[in-house]
């Protein structure tokens, strides 16, 4: 095998491989990235056995051939080279290395057998269907920061996407939750979607699929099946297995009843519990809001670090209320609202609050309170 490709080129595709690629693993293949070059293409395969990456990348192919080669090593030197070099990689057969060329510099590595390397079974898609970037990244960044890392309840373990029913028809939902925060995010639902069964996405999944969404106008094809689901742009594939187990009933813990109405604006909201939060207790990062009209004051209280209170100007017109939260929850809620307002809707200081982005009812968090 002999190729010259572009270093940006190869960089590209060469991080979204090693970024798949498990640092510690028994299996030292898996280790490495396939590297496949024919008529003018040259595509870098990654594997850790749940999800495989695939990216084409065009070069100039002067002898077709395949091999596999560390996908960290061979990441850190493209990194290393200057803007604008001209990569060579060349395979000699027989020796088991790759030489890497660039301008003067020289690196000779060592390969192993491209006949080792696990290719994932092909599945049968139930459902394929096309959805642009722009959509899909609203989706998933917006529900994931409630993945829960609870490693027992590994079915929270990823988003769950699937096809709802909302006010506004059905729709494409993705939600994600850890027991003490919730997002429920809605989208348009995509034609061909009708029928896709609801699959849990891994957390290192949703990550890796965020590298293929920069780019709004970009069509996404996406194909699912029970174990499986797939993301396709022109140049990368990401396929990946999906979590094997059922998502709770998350629509139960959505309150329907919460009356007390909160209107504050969202930047504002954040830095003032971020201040306030700066002296709170570690373990309990505990923030208190006590509302009343047209005026919310966030307060900490730890004994050990001492006290803080800050007093926002808000729309709220209902009976006065306590309520405690943890900050990082609140932090990480606050800053998924694109639009200027958050509205909070309370009920008590012991149930379940909800926020939406302002007039938008296609994303919805709720939060669990805490005693302070």
């Amino acid at each position: 095998m002999k190729v010259s490709i572009e270093r940006a080129t190869l960089l590209k595709a060469v991080s979204q491989a090693q970024s798949v690629v498990e640092r510690r693993n028994t299996i030292p293949i898996l280790a490495n990235v396939l590297i496949e070059a024919e008529g003018n293409t040259v595509t870098f395969r990654a594997t850790d056995l749940d999800i495989e990456v695939l990216d084409k990348a065009p070069a100039q192919v002067e002898r077709a051939g395949a091999t596999t080669v560390s996908a960290v090593t061979l990441h850190e030197i493209v990194r290393k080279l200057p803007d604008g070099a001209l990569v060579q990689l060349s395979e000699d057969g027989g020796a088991g290395r790759l030489t890497v060329t660039a301008g003067r510099s020289n690196f000779n590595l060592a390969t192993l057998p491209k006949e080792d390397f696990p290719v994932m079974a092909s599945s049968e898609y139930a459902t394929n269907f096309t959805a642009k970037a722009e959509v899909l990244r609203k989706l998933f960044d917006k529900s994931k920061f409630a993945i829960s890392t609870e490693e027992t309840r590994y079915y929270l373990n990823g988003v769950y996407m699937h096809i709802a029913d909302s006010e506004e028809g059905r729709v494409l939902r993705c939600v994600a939750t850890d027991g003490h925060r919730l997002a429920r995010i809605d989208a348009p639902l995509p034609s061909g979607a009708e029928a896709m069964p609801g699959v849990i996405v891994p957390r290192k999944t949703v990550g890796e699929l965020r590298k293929l969404l920069d780019e709004d106008e970009m069509d996404i094809a996406v194909s699912v099946s029970e174990t499986k689901v797939r993301f396709a742009t022109p140049d990368i594939t990401l396929t990946s297995k999906v979590i094997d187990g059922t998502f709770p009933d998350y629509s139960r813990v959505i309150p329907t009843g919460n009356t007390r109405r909160l209107e504050v604006d969202a930047s504002e909201f954040a830095k003032a519990v971020d201040r306030v939060a700066t002296v709170s207790s570690e373990r309990s990062r505990a923030v208190k809001l006590q509302l009343d009209e047209d005026r919310l004051v966030l307060s900490v209280n730890a004994p050990d670090s001492g006290a803080a209170e800050e007093e926002l100007a808000v729309a709220y017109g209902d009976d006065p209320l306590e309520i405690g939260f943890n900050a990082k929850y609140l932090l990480e809620i606050a800053s998924q609202v694109d639009r200027e307002n958050a509205v909070f809707m309370f009920n008590s200081s012991g149930d379940p609050t909800l926020m939406r982005e302002g007039s938008d009812t296609s994303a919805v968090y709720v939060v669990m309170p805490m005693r302070v």
